[in-house]
């Protein structure tokens, strides 16, 4: 049977999935932007509320990596579950601790980690949160929630107790159950439970489940990263219940965690200790460099509770007398290159191992540092470790056994020391230890935001294609353990266990050649690049080229079924195929068929309407125009898949709807309007680009990271590109349609050495940046290539933009195109510095050998005469391509005029 989330995927394909009403996001604490993903969250859940799929009472459960930010989507539910009319929820989990760290999420308004925005307002009316001891005298027009312990809720409701919660709360009301941590629910599929485990199961079993069946109308929402879903048990248990799928893998790869890196060492427990305050030191000076107030914090974890307090003892003593000899002694005894970096900075910025000392002795010096084992302070300091980025919050350092294994939400952890040695495994199992251990880094793992300027993600990694930016230390989780390869090993299969696979993750180099190097057009040469600003609404003339340009897809209905045997494991019956069939049609052309199905569409969305839309388009001149021009909605396409060979009036009405609250999403959300300036400036070139390290996942089959020479990489493409002077880094690791573009490049090598003196393409990985003219939508052009030939006393200097695309990219990046046919009449090179030399500024159609062949060929002819690609000059030189040979094409170009017209009057 499929999953529940996969069924919601299925709808989802087909267009008709529902959309996150406004107040969500409206309502939730606006520091802690919506991600992709948990956007799916909501729009599974809400679909399924509203669609056929539901069943009574609701048991959902949300699989969601640890760190994906469960506790925002709990929020956003009770929000929209409270506008369903809910006003009662009872949020329960295992540990005490995690309860408190929840409430002060749901209710301190003061706490960074507030979940909601400062005030709550669904349909004009203000709505309070308020935390309550049962639901007797619930307030019917706020949110109520209670918070327990699974155990704890047990108790109260068999051993009746003065305002505690009881049975009598559920009568005749429904309610909203909020389960955390809740795959210590499924403890009952195991052979053997501890005491613990068996009395939650009991707990759940005889309440939790009980009060969730008294009311037909109750809703259940499980939250949990590791479900066990390799158990036949628990796997028929939820395969109907998992509403949503977002594995830390998933997390890992859409870069919202840090990397994850072991630090092996030979040396005793107390100098990897010192080893990683030396790291995190470097770490912080690294953030204050870009005047951004983190403070990392490291955790020093122990097997016991007695080794723990022992070693925070010896820890705090060595502290109290470290000195620079000891630093010193460190420096010279490892062999880590992050540790020998860190110290390298440290002379850099003329800090001396003294000053270092010295500042290790204050920053870790007792009250900086806290033991977390005590169970009699666990609530108070859950709050204050709950708070650990604070810039009021004390700590550095915490010393743990267990505590926070589960529910601690931390984002400034980037270092955890283990404190012992032993390994528990015996064979080919991973000890449960090892697997505590990676649960732990996957906490830890969490990405601490931070931006160095507007462009940046926040909440993401910006550095896997520039592993050597100083900053990348700020992306990075170090986990200092012993030199032991079978603890290594083992530590790492439980990694990829929990969903984390370091394996795939492999750096390629690209590196810049020497003779590139030492060439003046390296070392004295310019690239030019421009700037973007900000424009008034009143210079704008249509929408995004990202929104208009892009295909969108709706389906109906395919009405496929099919039957699955339950009870054995004989196959159920083929699901019979459906045969659709595809309308490519645009707004405009839907419009002309009946104008009524898209204004009706349009007038759905609040902000389209046109008093609101003129606020943003002051050109636009009705709503007509609006749904008809080229400029606005008229050219937008959509792939309309139906049963019957032309789709009828109400799915038409139905695709434009999808496309629609698309393009509302992106109004909405305009801030600011931006123009890409015409005038380039330069850059010099031994600025732009350097030898740089960049991660690659799984890099397989003459793809994204593997070498232009790698045997898996097609014949004709495979290059030896360290041989080729006029490559300008030693290898290429882009894609196969890269690959095919610089193998095509290397045919006409010998030609354009005719003309020009110097020839290089360069690999632009991520190094500069583009602005397109229409509306500043950045753009970062695979490929620069720099054509020089002597001019007077100087030279003339052709920089061409290129970009390999793949065919799956064509449309949705058509702007990308147009701006590179803009660049030869539009940017114009400023010189700021005096020189005798001319430069010119190109760009050309896209290189795609399914589609972009002629017109490629037909612009890479121009630079064999040195003149930009007009339209007249365009349509002539198409003449060349169909019906030239390749030797007709290089000889005919001084008479292509006479040719060309010549053929048009013999037609």
């Amino acid at each position: 049977m499929a999953f529940l989330y996969e069924k919601i995927d299925a709808l989802r394909e087909a267009g008709v999935i529902a959309d996150v009403p406004s107040y969500i996001p409206d309502n939730l604490n606006q520091n802690f932007e919506l991600r992709p993903y948990q956007v799916e969250a909501f729009e599974n859940f809400i679909t399924y509320y509203e669609g056929k799929l539901r069943q009574k009472p609701t048991q959902v459960l949300f699989h969601m990596a640890t760190g994906s930010g469960k506790t925002l989507i709990m929020a956003g539910l009770m929000l929209y579950l409270y506008k369903q009319g809910y006003r009662n929820f009872l949020f329960f989990v295992n540990l005490s601790n995690i309860v408190e760290k929840t409430k002060d999420n749901f209710n301190n308004h003061t706490s960074t980690k507030y979940l909601f925005a400062d005030e709550i307002v669904i349909d004009g009316e203000k709505i309070g949160i308020q935390e309550v001891d049962n639901f007797q005298y619930s307030d019917p027009d706020r949110i109520n929630i209670c918070f327990s312990t699974t155990q704890g809720l047990h108790s109260d409701m068999w051993f009746v107790k003065e305002n505690s919660m009881s049975f009598d709360d559920f009568d005749g009301q429904k309610v909203v159950l909020i389960s955390d941590e809740a795959h210590h629910l499924n403890v009952d599929t195991r052979k053997k439970m501890s005491s613990d485990e068996e009395e939650s199961y009991h707990s759940w079993e005889q309440t939790v489940k009980y009060i969730f069946n008294k009311n037909n109308d109750n809703i259940l929402l499980e939250f949990t990263a590791t479900c066990d879903l390799q158990n036949p048990m628990i796997r028929a248990a939820y395969e109907n219940k998992i509403i949503f799928d977002y594995a830390l893998n998933s997390f890992y790869q859409d870069k919202y965690s840090k990397d994850i890196l072991t630090l092996r060492s030979d040396m005793p427990v107390m100098d990897r200790a010192i080893q990683a305050l030396v790291l995190s030191q470097y770490r912080l000076k690294v953030f204050q460099d870009q005047k951004l107030s983190i403070k990392p914090v490291i955790l020093f974890k122990a097997a016991k509770i007695a080794d723990s307090k022992e070693f925070m003892e010896r820890f705090l003593e060595t502290i109290r007398s470290l000195d620079e000899g000891t630093l010193r002694r460190l420096e010279e005894s490892t062999s880590s290159p992050v540790i020998q970096r860190a110290f390298s900075y440290f002379k850099k910025k003329e800090i001396g191992l003294d000053t270092l000392a010295q500042e290790l002795r204050e920053d870790f010096s007792e009250q900086h540092c806290v033991s977390v084992n005590d169970d009699k302070d666990a609530t108070q300091k859950q709050i204050l470790l709950n708070s650990l980025e604070d810039i009021n919050n004390p700590y550095r350092a915490i010393f743990e056994v267990k505590k926070l294994d589960e529910g601690w939400d931390v984002l400034n952890l980037f270092d955890i020391v283990r404190l012992y040695e032993t390994r528990q495994s015996g064979g080919k199992k991973i000890s449960p230890a090892t697997i505590s251990e990676a649960q732990l880094i996957g906490r830890g793992a969490r990405y601490c935001p931070f931006q160095i300027d507007a462009e940046q993600p926040r909440f993401q990694r910006k550095y896997d294609d520039d592993i050597g930016n100083e900053l990348r230390i700020c992306e990075e989780l170090y986990y200092h353990c012993q030199n032991d390869h079978r603890y290594v090993t083992e530590l790492h299969t439980a990694l990829r266990e929990i969903g984390l696979d370091p394996d795939k993750v492999v750096q390629r180099e690209y590196i810049l050649k020497d003779t590139f190097k030492n060439d003046d057009l390296y070392q004295n040469g310019l690239i030019f690049i421009n700037q973007r600003e900000v424009i008034s609404r009143k210079d704008v003339y249509g929408l995004l080229p990202t929104v208009r340009d892009n295909i969108y897809t709706y389906q109906e209905s395919t009405g496929a079924s099919g039957t699955d045997v339950i009870m054995n494991e004989t196959t159920g019956a083929e699901d019979k195929p459906v045969e659709m069939h595809v309308s490519h049609m645009s707004i405009r052309e839907i419009a002309e068929i009946n104008y009524a199905i898209v204004n009706k569409a349009v007038m759905k969305f609040p902000v389209l309407k046109f008093n609101i839309l003129k606020s943003y388009f002051p050109n636009i001149h009705s709503t007509r125009e609006f749904i008809t021009s080229e400029s606005y909605l008229g050219g937008i396409r959509i792939d309309i898949k139906t049963r019957t060979e032309k789709p009828s009036p109400m799915t038409m009405h139905n695709a434009v709807l999808s496309v629609l609250e698309k393009v509302a999403t992106s109004i909405s959300g305009i801030e600011e309007t931006y123009k890409g300036t015409k005038e380039f400036r330069p850059k010099r070139l031994h600025e732009v680009f350097k030898n740089k390290t960049v991660n690659y996942t799984d890099p397989h089959d003459g793809g994204v990271g593997i070498s232009q020479n790698d045997p898996s990489v097609k014949g004709e493409w495979k290059i030896n590109l360290s041989a080729e002077d006029w490559f300008a880094y030693t290898d290429n690791y882009g894609t196969s349609e890269e690959k095919a573009f610089v193998a095509y490049f290397r045919d006409y090598i010998k030609d354009l050495r005719k003309i020009y003196s110097k020839i290089y393409l360069v690999r632009n990985e991520r190094e500069f940046h583009l602005y397109s003219f229409d509306d500043g939508e950045r753009f970062e052009p695979d490929y620069v290539l720099f054509l020089q030939s002597p001019k007077g006393t100087g030279y003339e200097q052709l920089q061409v933009f290129i970009e390999p695309k793949g065919s799956q990219l064509m449309e949705k990046d058509a702007w990308k195109e147009k701006f590179l046919l803009q660049m030869a009449e539009n940017a114009a090179p400023v010189k700021v510095f005096a020189d005798d030399n001319r430069y010119k500024i190109w760009g050309l159609h896209f290189f795609n050998t399914d589609s972009r062949m002629t017109d490629f060929a037909t612009d890479f002819m121009a630079l064999l005469d040195g003149k930009p690609i007009t339209v007249e000059v365009q349509r002539k030189k198409n003449y060349f391509y169909n019906y030239g040979t390749p030797s007709e094409r290089l000889s005919m170009v001084a008479e292509e005029s006479v040719q060309y017209d010549a053929h048009k009057k013999d037609q």
